[in-house]
């Protein structure tokens, strides 16, 4: 029984796109859904179905942190059944490359989540994207032309690191730092669910320069509709 969610039985979809912030997912629901309608205001927490070029797809917030989301999307998959999940969220970029408002197709995801440690103790878990979805996310984006990059981000439990663990993450090939993706893989992986990530770059944390709130709730739409184009192309 979901604790989280307030949803009747058939009332979320088998797609579903998970943004952290549920102002987010109000503004999907309301500029790209037909017919959408909530399912869900717990604690905040909005979620809408609707359809997107005649194919069901959920929007669901899940709040900040790798917690946060366990708990929405341990319910999507095991109460609603959710077979394919996108995180649309933003994320810091530190690599030079990668620019301001960049879309990342995220491939894997490293962390520093005890959530990892806790369930496979010494062993190293490799959070990893659904490669059918990474793969359609890829070829739709390149028709789209947009500026983006598939690569890795970091999942951290910190978002103000005093540590600069970022540093270790950047000379390793990771494009930008969130906090939600490597529990959704791996949550994925436990369930037999295919999930992946689109990111937008909201600031720099190597080069510096940041987007406004207002930016990062409603305006980062090449991955909002980059994530209903993915799931249209795996649903044909």
């Amino acid at each position: 029984m979901s604790t989280h969610i307030n949803a009747p039985e058939g009332a979320i979809a088998p797609n579903i796109l998970l943004p952290g912030d549920p102002l987010r997912a109000k503004f999907i629901a309301e500029n790209f859904l037909e017919d959408a309608k909530c399912y869900n205001e717990v604690r905040g927490m909005f979620g809408f179905t609707g359809t997107y070029k005649g194919v069901p797809v959920s929007v669901q917030g899940t709040g900040m942190g790798q917690p946060s989301l366990s708990i929405y999307a341990t319910e999507l998959f095991k109460f609603y059944g959710v077979q394919t999940a996108i995180r649309v969220g933003t994320c810091g970029a530190v690599n030079e490359n990668t620019k301001l408002r960049d879309t990342i197709i995220v491939n894997s995801a490293c962390s520093d989540s005890s959530l990892l440690n806790q369930r496979f103790g010494s062993l190293h878990f490799a959070p990893t994207a659904n490669f059918d979805l990474v793969r359609a996310a890829d070829k739709i984006a390149s028709g789209m032309g947009i500026r983006y990059s598939v690569g890795s981000v970091a999942s951290s439990d910190f978002f103000y690191d005093k540590n600069e663990n970022w540093k270790k993450w950047a000379e390793y090939g990771v494009l930008g730092i969130e906090m939600e993706s490597a529990e959704l893989f791996t949550l994925a992986a436990e369930f037999k669910r295919r999930a992946m990530a689109i990111m937008t770059v909201s600031d720099h944390i190597l080069l510096g320069g940041a987007t406004s709130a207002e930016e990062r709730q409603t305006s980062f739409t090449n991955m909002m509709r980059l994530a209903l184009e993915t799931i249209v192309q795996v649903n044909a």
